[in-house]
């Protein structure tokens, strides 16, 4: 019954998905071109507002809990499990007054509308998992826009998403990477809890009913850490607060 009710719903989500992405393309590009960075910005966040507001069609819930007081004057590295494509928007819309950057796959970089703008000409980095070389340099001059703006890199270090919730070893390079290009930065672990059901059907109908969850842990400074051990540490802060009902 639930997976029945499933299919209208999800035809519902994905119209007025798909709207939003329309209407808000020429937004993006009127706000970018004729008044800067900062009118995009207000686009972008209310791009992100309506997304999740979408998401309430198909009865998702969100709970972002966040108890620390972390500074905006200060660029963060922001390190995340990945479960699907709904972590992106909420990370985007509840810690907006950090100024969300994302390492993506160069995939994403055309052909969706307003996302794929957005991606590049918004600050974050297209990278090509098939080219070490180039991944490598584009992240580090992502590092430096990142540092000199006090901006806030976002990173899913297990390269892929999980389909099934269950946590990917994380792959070190691109963590090392910005951990070298951004030394003034707090490294901020979160936890992504129940974004894998949202796929759970597979891509239709989509998942119905489901309550994501978000839990930003203690930021830590990255001045006078080990790189590898504090890899270490986050991976686990990160997995223990996975669950799996």
């Amino acid at each position: 019954m639930r997976k029945l009710l499933a299919y209208p719903l999800t035809i519902l989500y994905l119209t007025c998905f798909g709207i939003t992405l329309l209407i808000f393309h020429p937004i993006q590009w009127l706000c970018l071109n004729i008044f800067g960075y900062q009118a995009h910005k207000v686009s972008v966040d209310a791009l992100q507002w309506c997304l999740v507001r979408c998401l309430h069609i198909l009865g998702t819930r969100f709970t972002f809990s966040n108890p620390h007081q972390i500074p905006t004057n200060q660029p963060l590295i922001i390190v995340a499990n990945h479960q699907s494509m709904y972590d992106i928007s909420p990370i985007m819309w509840f810690m907006r007054q950090h100024h969300i950057k994302f390492i993506s796959k160069k995939e994403l970089g055309k052909g969706i509308p307003s996302v794929s703008f957005n991606l590049r000409h918004g600050g974050s980095v297209l990278i090509d998992r098939k080219n070490p070389r180039q991944a490598v340099k584009a992240i580090e001059e992502f590092s430096n826009y990142i540092e000199t703006t006090k901006r806030a890199a976002v990173i899913f270090p297990e390269g892929t998403r999980s389909k099934t919730g269950v946590p990917k070893p994380f792959q070190k390079k691109g963590l090392l990477t910005l951990f070298e290009g951004i030394p003034s930065a707090l490294v901020v672990p979160i936890t992504v809890n129940n974004s894998w059901k949202m796929l759970r059907y597979g891509k239709f109908p989509m998942g119905i009913g489901n309550h994501i969850k978000f839990t930003v842990h203690q930021p830590i400074s990255l001045k006078g850490q080990d790189p590898l051990k504090l890899i270490e540490t986050v991976e686990k802060q990160i997995t223990e607060a996975i669950t799996h009902d």
